[in-house]
């Protein structure tokens, strides 16, 4: 097996080898090459994916990607270049009671998201000489098929019951409107799986009101990425978040938060969201199942133990390095 490491930016260059130390320590004969991206590969060489990174992508076909910093010139963030270059058509966002003082008894949930076109697609226009911004929202049959049919098995796979499909047709009826009616033409070929929708603000509400009423939620890009951080909450934080980027044979493992400058360098991060979406990449795209386990059996273990970073608990907090030998300790036993 061959993964592409990209440490990004900021915490980036500390919580992704802390995954990749778990990762190896689990497989340690696993290939690994590294490459960069981000802002300080783009300060130095004025690209900030480099085709010699996205070579090593699509050799790979797998990747463990860490978050990469803002900065004020137009370009197009690194990880959604690589998300369209590898077709990773699909994201999938877990939030799952952790045995952290910030997590939600009973949540177990997981937002999947159309990860190729809505807003997404970058299609912006001026008119009026800037005083008229107009952003194009795509939705195609396709896409929309293939992530609700990968939503649909992953539901059976993953042994699921229920499939919210959130939308906003009632005020987008065509674009939105295509989705809904995509997602229940598949929904009706799974008649062993729980179909009910829901618009996207009622969805929030619910989100925040009762978490726990949702078992698989299936949605496009744009309504994905704001429930799943709201989802995000309840799982103990955004630095517990994992995510995984999938498609045909390809796969990009990436924690959800940013990339921290404020605390980058001091050893404080936490390692939670990367080690847990290696995870996801052993469960979902390598098919080792018996691994990921492990290593989510490892993670729950060390945090029972009161391993917590300063995020989840300021008082008595530990290092990344700390917590990720803790880790890599109980995945030992």
């Amino acid at each position: 097996m061959q993964v592409c490491v990209v440490y990004g930016d900021g915490i980036g260059r500390e919580v992704v080898p802390a995954a990749v130390s778990v990762l190896e320590a689990l497989l340690p004969d696993v290939d690994i090459l590294y490459a960069e991206a981000g802002a300080a590969v783009y300060r130095r060489t004025g690209v900030a994916l480099p085709e010699e990174t996205l070579q090593k992508a699509r050799q790979a076909k797998t990747v463990i990607f860490g978050a990469t910093s803002n900065f004020d010139e137009d370009y197009l963030p690194p990880i959604v270049q690589l998300r369209r270059d590898m077709q990773t058509y699909t994201n999938l966002r877990p939030a799952r009671y952790l045995p952290v003082p910030t997590s939600r008894p009973g949540v177990d949930l997981i937002v999947v998201r159309e990860n190729t076109e809505d807003l997404y697609v970058g299609q912006e226009t001026e008119e009026d000489y800037g005083n008229r911004i107009v952003a194009q929202k795509v939705i195609t049959r396709g896409a929309t098929q293939r992530a609700a049919e990968y939503a649909y098995k992953l539901a059976i796979e993953d042994g699921r019951h229920k499939v919210t499909i959130v939308t906003k047709a009632n005020v987008l009826p065509q674009s939105d409107g295509l989705f809904r009616r995509v997602a229940l033409e598949v929904a009706a070929n799974y008649p062993e799986i729980e179909t009910d929708e829901l618009l996207v603000d009622t969805a929030a509400y619910w989100m925040v009101k009762e978490p726990t009423r949702f078992d698989l939620i299936l949605t496009p890009n744009l309504y994905g990425d704001i429930l799943s951080d709201m989802a995000a909450a309840w799982g103990g934080g955004i630095g517990l978040a994992p995510s995984l980027n999938i498609g045909e044979g390809v796969a990009i493992a990436e924690p959800v938060h940013g990339s921290a400058p404020d605390i980058a360098g001091q050893g404080v991060a936490n390692p939670t969201a990367s080690i847990l979406s290696v995870a996801m990449l052993l469960r979902h795209h390598w098919k080792k199942r018996r691994e990921a386990q492990l290593v989510e059996d490892a993670v729950r273990a060390a945090l029972t133990d009161g391993l917590y970073t300063s995020d989840v608990h300021a008082q008595d907090s530990v290092s990344t390095e700390a917590f990720t030998e803790r880790v890599i300790s109980k995945l030992r036993k």
